[in-house]
């Protein structure tokens, strides 16, 4: 294949911005309402309920691992967009119409946790292009492109609501299916299989190259980004409930500081993307991890609704460190492997996410405020251990 000309890879971002826009609309449609879906259409019970949001993500977690791995070995990424994607297509297609508890159970962790390997791939995928591209750029692109999530997750909740309220949620699974096989056919049309670059003569080969990190090395990965990621789903369980039974508030008031967050992280999103350009990655997450620590414990020590209001700034700093610039921040300790790096990243939130459930029964137990706590110190041991952490990352000169 013919080395892709700059003009010719910056035109691709249009077409992939669409496949993430595509991508994130489809899984925020689906997502929010899982446990309504479960409960009023299937029939589970509450047992039932949890062993499904249990072994959801858990076998999302080993089919990402297995073609994360399978991605690196070969050129074939645009074809595993393609391929998730249309399992993606097949699985939503499905549950148009599927209702039996096992049934949609053997979906679940099947075909779409086959389809939830598109997140990170998609982002290895455009790793790649911005090698080519912008070399040296790759944390302001990837952290632009990871805006496109935030934007679609603003838009898709709303949406389903409206879909459920009109058709149930056979709209809701049907418009997921359509914009899977959208995002299909935009990788399939529009996206090329994209090579390793041969090395240019004016390279230069480093008299001491970067190791490549052990297991060691990739488990304290895992563990830091749990600990940063785990807090993002805690807080947010714990949220209407601290409102309504500590706070005495509405519980309206968590959709207005739930809102407010996601509004203000879209822009912070794009400047740390920015900022990532002109000081090192891992600072920028440092900062942000400091700021979920400040974040937790305003929360925890909070007598007003008005006080989380004012708060959602360092909320949403936190959010947009770890979420944009951390995908880059893995993947440049890893460089040959972007597949594998980006899976091994995205695999800290459904594991983070899945810790948040006994977390929370402990704070529900005893205290809602307890919640915000444990928040604050996983943000602490993510920050400690990602300070003492060496990275062996070479600054790279574009």
């Amino acid at each position: 294949m013919p080395t892709l000309t700059r003009p010719a890879l910056a035109r691709m971002f249009v077409p992939l911005g669409l496949v993430f826009l595509a991508v994130g609309i489809s899984v925020a449609l689906v997502i929010p309402f899982l446990s309504l879906f479960l409960s009023t259409e299937v029939d589970a019970g509450p047992i039932q309920v949890t062993v499904m949001l249990v072994a959801g993500p858990l076998s999302g977690v080993v089919a990402g691992t297995l073609i994360g791995r399978l991605s690196d070995k070969r050129p074939i990424r645009r074809k595993l967009l393609i391929g998730a994607a249309l399992f993606g297509l097949v699985g939503a297609g499905l549950l148009t119409v599927v209702r039996d508890y096992w049934a949609v159970f053997a979906i679940q962790v099947t075909i779409l946790a086959v389809a939830g390997s598109l997140f990170p791939q998609s982002f290895a995928y455009a790793r790649e292009v911005l090698e080519r591209v912008m070399p040296g750029r790759s944390a302001m692109g990837i952290t632009s492109l990871r805006t496109v999530f935030s934007i679609a997750w603003v838009a898709g909740p709303p949406l389903a609501a409206v879909l459920i309220e009109a058709g149930g949620f056979k709209l809701v699974y049907g418009a997921a299916a359509v914009l899977y096989g959208l995002a299909a056919a935009l990788a399939a049309v529009s996206l090329p299989d994209v090579r390793p670059l041969d090395p240019s003569p004016d390279d230069v080969v480093p008299d001491d190259p970067v190791p490549v990190p052990g297991r060691a090395k990739l488990l304290l990965i895992t563990v830091i980004f749990t600990a940063l990621q785990c807090p993002l789903t805690l807080g947010v369980q714990a949220l209407p409930l601290y409102i309504s039974r500590n706070l005495g508030g509405e519980v309206s008031d968590a959709g207005l500081v739930l809102g407010l967050c996601a509004l203000l992280e879209i822009p912070l999103l794009l400047g740390l993307g920015w900022l990532s350009t002109r000081v090192p990655v891992r600072a920028v997450i440092i900062g942000g991890a400091a700021c979920g620590i400040v974040y937790f414990l305003i929360v925890f020590s909070a007598g007003e609704v008005w006080m989380l209001l004012a708060a959602q700034v360092m909320n949403a700093l936190f959010i947009a460190a770890v979420s944009g610039p951390s995908i880059s921040f893995v993947q440049d300790l890893l460089p040959a492997e972007p597949g594998r790096a980006t899976t091994l990243f995205t695999n800290t939130f459904p594991i983070g996410a899945m810790l948040a459930g006994p977390l929370f029964g402990v704070a529900q137990r005893f205290d809602y405020r307890l919640a915000y706590v444990m928040c604050a110190a996983l943000c602490a041991v993510g920050l400690v251990l990602l300070m003492v952490m060496r990275t062996n990352v070479r600054p790279r000169v574009s």
